[in-house]
């Protein structure tokens, strides 16, 4: 009874926070990228205009998204350290999706991805014992 418990453990929420990595990082790689490719962000305010230049930020963007892809493919594999890495790069992503939350025209964008990396945490929480033990 166990080993079914653990493998649905596996193929559950795991699974699902495997699949969802690859996407968080596909779209994260995709908002560092348009911010490398667009170079700066126009805001206009009553004393002026004010020019933040978005191309490091974007190429912080581009490299957590890598990350997560090959951290969610890994996980998919099994591989143990997978949980470990995504908790933690997942965690910075938050951070920097929460920067970029201000310093954008379109804010959907990464409060989808927040919203998205707190249900990815969750499921890689959830009966962490149970995967544990495989």
């Amino acid at each position: 009874m166990d080993d079914v418990r653990t493998s649905t453990a596996w193929t559950g929420w795991v699974g699902f926070a495997a699949i969802m990595l690859v996407i968080i990082g596909a779209i994260d790689f995709f908002e560092g990228l348009i911010a490398v490719i667009r170079g700066s962000y126009y805001q206009h305010t009553p004393q002026g205009i004010v020019v933040f230049s978005t191309t490091k930020w974007g190429w912080i963007h581009i490299i957590i998204g890598i990350l997560l892809i090959l951290i969610g493919l890994a996980l998919a594999a099994k591989s143990g350290w997978a949980r470990w890495a995504a908790v933690i790069v997942i965690i910075v992503n938050l951070l920097a999706q929460l920067g970029w939350l201000g310093n954008s025209n379109y804010p959907l964008w990464s409060l989808t991805v927040i919203t998205l990396q707190i249900i990815v945490l969750y499921a890689l929480t959830a009966r962490w014992s149970e995967v544990s033990a495989y």
